[in-house]
């Protein structure tokens, strides 16, 4: 009996692994896209991108024992390039030290256990909150690459064309659905899985838009940009600015992301403190410093791990699935061509149902609570961005327990976070 229940955790925390991976292998390809753009190759970024995510998720697996990927960012990626890169004139070289330095910042804080006081500083309601604003935002990603969700001129957003792939999207979507309410084993990968062979067609037979591609399989790993950042030159006061960046950034990204996940999955502790946190975040700190070293934009927990918790994993066995899967596109990275976006876009809307749940805890009749909670919900997703829900969710929330007459209920370490809060709003 024991072996039988031994055997289907196994299983389950195996096929969470899967799910996690599939959601979120979109960065394999999207961040040497992204940052290539600064000069680096993109084959040698590739690369990076493959050992990064394979170590990093290795080490939340067996260290932190959680099941939460750790990869390099999105919207970090993005200012090492526009920011940093072309921005900033700041060549790659030397912002592949400030991303190391970063780390190195990283590290000591969650050694120190600093990072650890900072999650403990959140209020609940605010964690309630980022938890809801994450679920929204992982939906939004999801219809965004469904193309549901597209840009429009007069009214910011509105519905997409009902093109055979969106369609195909929106089948996939009640499929998995009701694989889900059925209790299917396996239920969101199985929906992967399905919406990918619905959406085989249309690579072949509509459009000129090549959604599923099996024309390449293999390719040769690229190591040219292995210790190629220039770590004197990064110690620079111009650069400042840029580590601090990174480190404020990546620091609150992973912060809100661990405490999100947490409160979605009740993944706590005795304390009602995320599981295993310090080990969490020290991993997240050597993920950074290995993107400095083989030459990517910073790591940090991943907002698709929900996935793979919604699809049953809980320990760090979903996250050892997830890191040896990376490892083979160091040769078969093409082969992620056959696993299109209206693919794993269902899952992505279906976590967001999931993840919005600890929005109940919420006391909406308190309304110095509830407004700091709404507005960290609502900019999540609104800003595109997990960093400016946050930090306006913690300067909302102080300012109104002042004007409540509760200023004694702030904390030190949140007194600091604000200050914080603010340099990085007058960087930004």
């Amino acid at each position: 009996m024991k072996d039988s229940l031994r055997n289907k955790h196994t299983s389950t925390e195996i096929l969470a692994g899967i799910s996690t991976f599939l959601a979120a292998s979109y960065i394999i390809v999207v961040n040497p896209s992204i940052l290539s753009q600064t000069g680096m190759p993109f084959s040698a970024v590739l690369t990076a991108t493959v050992l990064v995510s394979f170590f990093s998720s290795l080490m939340m697996g067996l260290y932190a024992r959680n099941p939460i990927l750790v990869a390099p960012g999105m919207g970090l990626n993005a200012f090492f390039t526009f920011s940093a890169v072309l921005g900033m004139k700041v060549s790659w070289q030397v912002a592949l030290g400030a991303v190391f330095w970063s780390g190195i910042v990283f590290l000591l804080l969650s050694v120190f256990n600093i990072r650890t006081y900072i999650v403990r500083a959140i209020p609940r309601p605010l964690r309630y909150a980022i938890a809801a604003g994450i679920g929204l935002f992982i939906s939004l990603i999801g219809l965004s690459n469904a193309h549901m969700i597209t840009a429009h001129p007069a009214t910011m957003v509105g519905m997409g064309k009902l093109t055979p792939a969106l369609l195909t999207f929106i089948a996939g979507l009640f499929i998995m659905a009701g694989l889900v309410l059925r209790k299917v084993k396996g239920g969101i990968l199985l929906g992967i899985l399905i919406t990918t062979i619905l959406a085989w067609p249309l690579g072949r037979w509509w459009g000129d838009e090549m959604l599923v591609s099996g024309k390449e399989i293999f390719s040769t790993p690229d190591f040219s940009l292995l210790f190629k950042l220039d770590l004197v030159h990064s110690l620079q006061w111009s650069v400042a600015p840029v580590i601090f960046s990174f480190v404020f950034t990546d620091m609150f990204d992973s912060l809100s992301t661990f405490v999100g996940l947490a409160e979605a999955a009740d993944l706590l502790d005795a304390d009602g403190e995320p599981r295993n946190i310090r080990r969490s975040l020290v991993t997240d700190a050597v993920s950074t410093i290995l993107a400095g070293l083989t030459g990517s934009s910073p790591g940090t927990a991943y907002i698709e791990s929900a996935v793979g918790i919604e699809s049953g994993g809980r320990t760090g066995l979903t996250a050892v699935t997830a890191a040896l899967l990376f490892l083979p596109f160091l040769f078969l990275a093409p082969l992620l061509s056959m696993v299109p976006s209206i693919a794993t876009a269902p899952a992505l809307v279906l976590v967001g149902v999931f993840m919005i749940r600890p929005v109940i805890k919420i006391n909406w009749m308190q309304l110095d609570e509830a407004i700091p909670a709404f507005i960290a919900m609502v900019l999540i997703p609104f800003t595109y961005s997990i960093t400016q829900g946050i930090v306006w969710g913690f300067l909302s929330w102080t300012l109104l327990q002042v004007m409540a007459g509760k200023a004694r209920r702030i904390s030190p370490a949140l007194w600091v976070i604000d200050i914080f809060s603010i340099l990085a709003l007058i960087i930004q």
